[in-house]
């Protein structure tokens, strides 16, 4: 069996030493070389073709955002970045998952940590993943540049009569970015998404697509009553569900176990959803590794609503698509670039 090759990139001796040795010791993956600033990184990617590098965000000489975007632009290698827990650093990975970054795994807050179980396997188990994926071609951005105007009107909670909902993981705070900014501020529903992301990461992700979007879009928080014109995005480690209540339709945070291995679940999402006993919801699964929200789907769509889903080539990962497709939860598939239309033409059924 090939090993994967890795790349480690940090400045620091000490991190460097233990990511190596956490990769070492798995017979499948090996670390080729190392280097201590992005210049280093750059000029090894030209010689030693690594299958996948792991990249620190903050280093001298060359930050870890340069070093990736200009490794996009000559010699694109999937990249996973390793991000500190702080708000600095939630907002310097959502960066570089825009600059092509296919994931990212957040540093332990104590040095003592590093070498927990969960953090290993968490590390090989994205290092594996992320040398599968094919770095997609550049798409074109959204611009950013306007900032455009919100939704001001005030609708009746009780009006609530259709809901978009969206799961996504492996590639999805880029691919939300071309899916979210180009829904209408008139929308006729409030949006709801999770992503696997850890806390502190989701609220980056919230501002951003806020920063982008004709909707309003927040950080999920317990109590918050569903408005259209609002995208409800789930935070991490907490699962989102929707109950009904007599104001209207509720969010509910929970922190129970995960559901198909996460929290917060897409599958916990649907689930909730399906449960209300609506015939105008939007479900839509999107780029992500595992199985997560296919199975709440299938009861979404028992229910006489419409499924969407993400077609592969547009995916980083398609593997929760590709899940609900095989239980036949899906009703259509499209590219990513297409999916925003197809959300609004079912809005107008």
């Amino acid at each position: 069996m090939k090993k994967i090759k890795v790349l480690v990139v940090d400045d620091s001796a000490f991190m460097r030493k233990v990511v190596s040795d956490i990769i070492n010791a798995c017979d499948h993956i090996e670390v080729i070389a190392t280097a201590k600033n992005g210049k280093e990184a750059l000029e090894l990617l030209k010689t030693l073709k690594p299958d996948v590098v792991t990249m620190d965000i903050e280093m001298p000489v060359m930050d870890g955002l340069t070093a990736l975007e200009k490794a996009m632009d000559t010699t694109p290698v999937p990249i996973v970045m390793l991000s500190s827990l702080t708000k600095e650093g939630a907002d310097a990975t959502l960066k570089a998952l825009e600059l092509g970054a296919v994931d990212f795994i957040t540093k332990p807050s104590s040095v003592f940590k590093i070498n927990a179980d969960d953090v290993k396997t968490q590390l090989i188990e994205k290092l594996e993943i992320a040398s599968r994926i094919r770095i997609p071609k550049k798409r074109k951005q959204v611009s950013t540049d306007v900032i455009r105007p919100k939704t001001s009107r005030f609708v009746g909670h009780n009006d609530i009569r259709k809901i978009i909902a969206i799961g996504t993981s492996t590639g999805g705070p880029k691919a939300l970015q071309s899916v979210i900014p180009l829904i209408p501020k008139n929308i006729d529903a409030p949006v709801l998404i999770v992503q696997h992301m850890p806390p502190g990461f989701t609220k980056s992700l919230a501002e951003r697509l806020d920063s982008m979007s004709a909707i309003s879009v927040k950080e999920a928080e317990d109590g918050d009553m569903l408005q259209p014109g609002w995208c409800y995005v789930a935070p991490g480690d907490k699962h989102l569900r929707v109950v009904r209540d007599v104001k209207g339709f509720r969010i509910a945070l929970g922190s129970d176990g995960p559901v198909t291995g996460h929290r917060p679940s897409a599958d916990a999402m649907f689930d909730s959803l399906a449960q209300l006993d609506l015939h105008n919801i939007v479900g839509v699964i999107m780029t992500g590794m595992g199985a997560d929200g296919a199975k709440g789907l299938v009861n979404i769509k028992k229910n006489r609503n419409f499924v969407i889903a993400q077609d592969e080539d547009s995916c980083v990962v398609f593997g929760m698509p590709k899940s609900a497709i095989k239980l036949d939860a899906v009703d259509k598939i499209v590219s990513l670039e297409n999916i925003t239309d197809e959300i609004i033409k079912a809005m107008e059924v």
